[in-house]
């Protein structure tokens, strides 16, 4: 079984003329017919799906993805699956999901009852939990001292709502600034136009890590928020989730998953007691 990996960013026309088909008979006839599949991926949420610095994806989610396609080649027999890298943002991932344009989005998407109404999630693949960057020097060292401070946050995630929230419950005044993604939620920090830069704790650890200067940073204290990852695929589809939440199953049984785990993980910490639990809960029998 050959997989062919490649980057393509220009491929509306391509799948959308394939979204009838998708609809019609579902991802895995569309994957048979066409032997491709069309994967979405983050450019900067690292270290769960970003760009290397070879241009392709990289990541703890594109890793799982990878493993993901491998196992629906094997299911539907063909010895070669082209894969499509499909870069997405948190504005656009849903869209190009419910669009055709993707197949399966491997990024660091929250699974949430709300966007359930208009798309379904695999098994959870990581447990996390919004907090906040800054930089050393702000002395910022817990909520309180965001009063008076511009919190910059990327629009469209549950961060951004997990954020204004928090403020309330804190009864903290601050200027919430909407930004277009991690980086330049850094990008942010690094230019003076925010205090502070609100997202998951792992994706924050992989910023300072990324910066090239962790020891300038620090990150709250405080955790807001249950953020259960998940790969997002289109609703509606029960084979192919069953096809992805086999193989995430198998990968659970087999301790595989800490292996990949250990990859974009292990020089920071083993797995906490939530993710453990997850992990266990996710090795479904046959």
């Amino acid at each position: 079984m050959r997989l062919h990996r490649s980057c393509c960013w220009l491929v509306a026309g391509l799948l959308l003329s394939l979204t009838p088909m998708v609809q019609a008979a579902g991802t895995l006839d569309k994957i048979r017919a066409s032997r491709t599949i069309a994967l979405g991926y983050r450019d900067s949420s690292i270290p769960f799906s970003y760009t290397g610095n070879d241009n392709q994806p990289w990541g703890y989610s594109v890793d799982l993805c990878i493993r993901v396609v491998a196992g629906v080649a094997r299911q539907l027999g063909l010895e070669e699956l082209q894969l499509l890298w499909v870069a997405v943002t948190p504005e656009n991932r849903i869209a190009k999901l419910k669009s055709g344009e993707i197949d399966l989005e491997c990024g660091s998407t929250t699974a949430s009852l709300s966007r359930m109404q208009e798309v379904d999630f695999s098994l959870p693949t990581f447990i996390d939990g919004a907090s906040y960057l800054s930089r050393r020097a702000a002395g910022i060292r817990r909520i309180e001292d965001l009063g008076g401070r511009k919190i910059a946050v990327a629009g469209g995630t549950t961060s951004e709502r997990t954020l204004v929230a928090a403020l309330a419950q804190h009864r903290v005044s601050a200027e919430v600034v909407t930004v277009g993604d991690h980086q330049h939620g850094l990008a942010a920090l690094l230019q003076g136009k925010a205090d502070a830069y609100t997202s998951d704790r792992s994706l924050l650890i992989g910023l300072a890590l990324d910066s090239g200067s962790q020891t300038d940073w620090a990150i709250g204290p405080e955790t807001f928020s249950y953020e259960p990852y998940a790969l997002m695929l289109r609703r509606n589809d029960a084979d192919f989730r069953l096809a992805v939440n086999s193989v995430l199953a198998r990968l659970s049984r087999s301790r595989e998953i800490y292996e990949i785990y250990d990859r974009w993980f292990g020089h920071l910490a083993k797995p906490g007691a939530r993710l453990d639990s997850l992990y266990y809960l996710n090795g479904l029998p046959e």
